[in-house]
């Protein structure tokens, strides 16, 4: 009996911590920087890479778990996140701030081992992330334009830790995530608007479910394929890709445009869901396709 409570016990608290660092969307952001890494690597060191993964996800959960603590109050009152560990009771302010804070430092240290302009980036991300991008969400949509900063900086990141250099080509794929941001948010925000408004949140650029709103989202979507497009002309240093790559960005880049215009047409929550869907493929295909043109050429 005692040993079954024990194991409840160990569970709920593994079940608690993924929950409040939001273990999807960090091992995501992860991902992104260690696409960026293998990209930047003259050869691959694993032990970089390790650091890399645990310094990563040590920054991203932290920004996550400030983020939920700053807004506990309005995560209560939306159907998506009144169960997150503190609205729904399983966790208290004390418990999650000292989580935050443990992680920011582990984070910091990790990343600052690999590299100190890598510790720096993630320094500025989860800065932004919770100073600008957290409290200007019920304030103005512009904080999707604020927190896609942020939001482009594991690309590049794992880039710098690569090679300690700032330049065109972590810049490079610093834009394209930059870009990725607008529809991939501006999807979510369109298909959870009504639970948004419940908490105040201003996520959508006109702040209604409209025609300007999806023009706007086509738009941002053909300026990320095109940003996608960039390194195979040969402008952007050591980071490029070949035509046989390009046509397959290309390719997936007109899935997801394809997408975005048919949001303006049918204008539903359904078709913002399904634009949602394909910009994470997108954006993970598009990585893996960068990778291993590297590796393969």
């Amino acid at each position: 009996m005692a040993i079954s409570q024990t194991h409840k016990e160990s569970t709920s608290v593994v079940k608690n911590f993924t929950e409040i660092t939001k273990i999807r969307l960090s091992v995501s952001v992860v991902f992104s920087s260690v696409a960026g890494y293998l990209l930047g690597a003259e050869s691959v060191d694993f032990m970089t890479l390790l650091l890399l993964c645990i310094g990563g996800y040590c920054m991203v959960g932290a920004s996550n778990v400030f983020n939920q603590i700053m807004e506990r109050d309005l995560d209560a009152l939306m159907l998506r996140t009144q169960d997150r560990p503190i609205p729904a009771g399983r966790m208290s302010v004390n418990t999650a701030l000292a989580i935050g804070i443990i992680l920011t430092i582990i984070g910091l240290i990790v990343l600052y081992s690999i590299n100190p302009q890598t510790a720096m980036f993630g320094a500025i991300s989860i800065f932004m992330y919770v100073t600008l991008y957290t409290p200007l969400k019920t304030k103005t949509p512009l904080s999707v334009f604020i927190g896609a900063f942020p939001g482009a900086i594991p690309f590049m990141l794992g880039w710098v830790a690569a090679t300690n250099d700032f330049g065109i080509e972590p810049g490079t794929l610093f834009m394209i995530q930059f870009f990725w941001q607008f529809p991939h948010f501006w999807a979510i925000g369109w298909f959870l608007f009504e639970d948004y408004k419940k908490g105040g949140f201003f996520m959508l650029p006109n702040g209604r479910r409209d025609k300007g709103t999806a023009i706007q989202v086509i738009l941002y979507t053909i300026w990320t394929v095109l940003a996608s497009l960039i390194p195979a002309f040969g402008v952007t240093g050591k980071l490029y890709i070949t035509p046989v790559s390009a046509v397959l960005v290309g390719g997936i880049g007109i899935w997801m445009v394809y997408y975005a215009v048919r949001l303006y047409r049918e204008k539903t929550d359904k078709a913002a869901k399904q634009l949602m869907l394909v910009s994470v493929s997108y954006i993970t295909l598009l990585q893996i396709i960068y990778v291993a043109d590297k590796f393969i050429r």
